[in-house]
């Protein structure tokens, strides 16, 4: 026993060698290999990682294996340490294909990076092993006495499950008398005997006769199978029914329903009767798929549909029927009905997602696999042929790569922030009639990259602080966003090095690096700084990382901090600034000029001038622009000759800052020539070194007094040449004035000038001499001279601008005894608020 086992196995080894040596390399990408059923688990089948060409070492990490539907039994499997195709569990050729014909399993295999396909074909080979059976061990057969010779008898034939060689191949009979035994061969090349009668039966002699018949295959070793044969001598019913055709043929849709009228068959008997009627019913060998299938009528001889037919399980199904009548020694004939059905589209296709690589990067290229897709329609020609198609505006298409199978790739660039996810339509659609679809639905998220670069929400900012702010409290926030996620949309803000006034710029502000909120880190002043700018930086966390920049302009706001501080009159050392009035001075005289400044800006350094204190209020005031002191009145002789006056200079901010300065004026009957407090504009040493904003004041002013003073020295020596050859020497035409001869410069600057003008009789208008560059550019000077001028030797120069309130008329401008006064203009520190030209300040110097 043992060694018939061995010697079977040896064989079947022998055999499925020989196959694959026969078989020959694969054509057209597709391997086939046969194996023979029943080998037990672990049996060698084929070395697919020699045959497709791939490294054994990576099967593993590519994760290659065998892709089968959900639910089916895994027959074999790969090794992914050698590559070795073997057998997983135990092949029973009859079970995996139930119908005839070669046996196929179908395996598509899948290798990953980069996603691969393969599609391998196994037959699986039948081997001997069912041995020829019949559907009872008995069987009666009753055959009249009157039976001719030669008269057939066709018994029930045997079943195998094997194929080809391995099925029914032969009959035999045992050896008897009366009968033998012709084997037969249907249309689909199976086997069936006939009992033939060799001599006369004769009842009386021998009612019964036993023979056994014997079904043989063809297999090695050979099996049989045996049925014993009761052959029973009836008395004479002389005829038998018979059929119009020994073979009938009909088709049959596949969607018929139950009761469906299949064939309507019809056999006749000779005789009367109960030998003349006639039962019809399945033969003997009816497999039970038939009868399950299909019911015939006994009477009527009508076969009826039964049960649901299936094309795709089946596309034939052959009936035998029998008909024999009722009478004694009742003798059976049979036929042969085809039922050939017609397939129907009736199954939808399946889409199956074999393996899916989700998610895609957005920057993947065109053509990257995103999906293996397999599509399946169990029915037949037209009805079975399929075409997959993905739905409109999407960025994928299919690619077919073998029948029925498809892959999805990209077509164009991809673009998280536009589109984050994509769900693709595929749809699966069957030539048949009408057609039928199946859709399915893939979604293919997108997986960020680090293509976008933070953007701020505004191309700039601009924050406007208050000086002297808190140290640390927030003065603004800036903000960017990053179309990307995750990582790459997380944003840390930094502030570019830098140097403010030859500062860090981290010295001054610094930022929140994960809210963009930034802080002043030292209290502002807007006397030092007013303005300035930084570049604030922000970066992602991606790989690598991208960073945007934005200016923050930063404007400090004016508070009104500084109080004014007065540059002229200044006491010397501590006392009261002390000026000399004539008693001879008319009004609207120009005392001096009260000079201040205030650091501050805007309104806060807009200053005001008001006599808060005064011997005589009605004697003197103050222009609330310019700060000039003016006489209201002419001198009385009960006039005090000590005026004493308390100026106050106040700026427009809120509050309000001021400052005083007290004066004392003494009226003398002629005036000396000695500098007064009103042409001091040096500073205290604290107010000079309290800002550089005051040099810078000084500096202006002493280069405008320089420029001013060359010029009319000039302008004085040409006029005084050209006067020499004038024929009129003591007259002056309003047009033009004339220099007297008699003036001569000094060694000391500018001296006593003995200037004469003399106007025409009958008039007092003074004689102006027009300086148009002899002072900064925009100003026009003249050179005054009353009628009185050969009194005085003090000149009066002032910009050519509209009389004030108190000088409507032009022809008092100059009156007798009036001493002219040079004007000089006074800088602001600001520019924020300059007041009109006619109300800057000037300076008297006396000679």
């Amino acid at each position: 026993m043992g060694a018939g086992v061995g010697s079977r196995r040896v064989q079947l080894l022998l055999r499925s060698l020989l196959f694959l040596l026969l078989a020959g390399p694969p054509a057209g990408g597709q391997l086939r290999y046969a194996v023979p059923e029943e080998l037990e688990h672990g049996a060698f089948v084929a070395n697919l990682g020699e045959d497709l060409g791939l490294d054994v070492s990576t099967l593993s990490a590519r994760r290659f294996r065998i892709v089968s539907r959900a639910g089916a039994r895994q027959h074999l499997e790969v090794n992914l340490e050698n590559g070795i195709l073997f057998v997983n569990e135990r092949i029973d050729r009859e079970e995996v294909c139930e119908a005839g014909g070669t046996c196929l399993l179908h395996l598509q295999l899948l290798v990953e990076s980069p996603l691969e396909l393969y599609r391998v074909e196994v037959e699986v080979l039948d081997i001997n092993d069912h041995a020829p059976t019949f559907p009872w061990q008995e069987y009666v057969l009753e055959v009249a006495e009157s039976a001719l010779l030669g008269a057939r008898f066709p018994l029930e034939s045997a079943q195998d499950p094997d194929v080809g060689t391995n099925s029914v191949h032969t009959y035999r009979l045992s050896p008897n008398s009366f009968f033998s035994l012709e084997v037969q061969t249907r249309s689909d090349a199976s086997k069936f005997a006939e009992l033939v009668l060799e001599r006369a039966l004769d009842r009386e002699q021998q009612r019964v006769h036993r023979v056994l018949l014997t079904a043989l295959d063809g297999g090695v070793p050979e099996r049989s199978g045996t049925a014993h044969i009761l052959v029973t001598v009836l008395d004479a019913n002389d005829n038998v029914p018979a059929f119009d055709q020994p073979s009938y043929g009909v088709s049959l849709p596949e969607d018929a329903p139950a009761g469906t009228l299949v064939i309507q068959l019809n056999a006749t008997d000779l005789d009367e009767g109960p030998n003349g009627e006639i039962e019809y019913s399945f033969s003997g060998h009816a497999p039970p798929r038939v009868r399950e299938l299909f019911h015939i009528e006994p009477r009527s001889g009508q076969v009826l549909l039964k049960g649901r037919l299936d094309y795709e399980r089946a596309s034939l199904h052959e009936l035998y029927v029998q008909a024999k009548d009722r009478g004694p020694s009742a003798v059976a004939v049979h036929c042969r009905v085809l039922v050939h059905l017609l397939d129907v589209n009736d199954n939808a296709p399946e889409v199956t997602l074999t393996s899916v690589s989700t998610p895609v990067l957005e920057d993947a290229p065109p053509g990257t696999v995103i999906a293996v897709i397999s599509v399946l329609d169990r029915d037949s020609g037209d009805n079975g042929r399929v075409s997959c198609e993905v739905g409109p505006n999407v960025p994928f298409e299919l690619r077919s790569s073998f029948r029925n199978y498809y892959t999805l790739v990209t077509t164009q660039a991809l673009d998280r922030e536009v589109v984050p996810e994509y769900n693709v339509s595929i749809t699966a659609r069957d030539m048949g009639s009408p057609a039928l679809l199946t859709r399915s639905t893939l979604t293919v998220p997108v997986s960020d990259v680090n293509d976008n670069a933070p953007r701020f929400l505004q191309p700039s900012y601009s924050v406007y602080v208050m000086e002297n702010n808190a140290p640390g409290a927030s003065i603004c926030s800036v903000s960017a966003l990053d179309p990307d996620c995750q990582q790459n949309a997380y944003l840390s803000y930094s502030i570019a090095d830098g140097h403010i006034h030859g500062m860090p710029v981290g010295t001054y502000v610094s930022i929140n690096s994960d809210s963009g909120h930034m802080y002043a880190l030292r209290s502002l002043d807007y006397e030092q700084i007013r303005s300035f700018q930084i570049q604030v930086q922000a970066q992602d966390a991606g790989f690598p990382p991208l960073s945007a920049n934005v200016t923050v302009h930063i404007f400090v706001l004016d508070q009104n901090d500084n109080a004014p501080v007065i540059v002229s009159p200044l006491p010397h050392n501590g006392s009261v600034a002390t000026e000399l009035v004539p008693r001879s001075a008319r009004p609207g005289y120009l005392v001096g000029t009260v000079s201040a400044v205030d650091a501050d800006a805007g309104l806060n350094s807009r200053l005001s001038y008001q006599l808060l204190q005064a011997t005589d209020f009605t004697l003197f005031s103050v222009a609330p622009d310019t700060g000039e002191l003016r006489t209201l009145r002419s001198f009385l002789e009960q006039d005090s000759t000590r005026q004493r006056l308390v100026v106050q200079v106040r700026d427009g901010g809120q509050p309000a800052l001021s400052a005083t300065v007290s004066l004392l004026l003494s009226v003398v009957e002629t005036m000396p020539q000695t500098l007064s407090d009103f042409s001091e504009f040096s500073l205290p040493p604290e107010v000079s070194s309290s800002s550089p904003l005051t040099l810078y004041l000084l500096v202006s002013l002493g280069s405008i007094s320089f420029t001013f003073l060359l010029a009319i020295l000039i302008l004085t020596a040409i006029r005084c040449r050209g006067e020499r050859h004038s024929r009129q020497g003591d007259s002056c035409s309003p047009p033009r004035c004339h220099c007297c001869p008699g003036s001569r410069p000094s060694s000391d600057g500018l001296k006593t000038s003995n200037l004469t003008a003399q106007p025409p009789a009958g008039t007092a208008a003074a004689t102006c001499l027009d300086v148009p560059a002899g002072g900064p550019p925009g100003y026009c000077y003249k050179v005054c001279l009353g009628p009185e001028s050969a009194q005085s030797d003090f000149m009066f120069l002032k910009p050519c601008s509209p009389p004030r309130n108190n000088e409507k008329d032009p022809g008092k401008r100059s009156r007798p005894e009036q001493h002219l006064q040079v004007s000089k203009e006074v800088k602001q520190p600001n520019t924020d608020w300059l007041p009109p030209s006619t109300q800057r300040p000037t300076l008297k110097r006396y000679q």
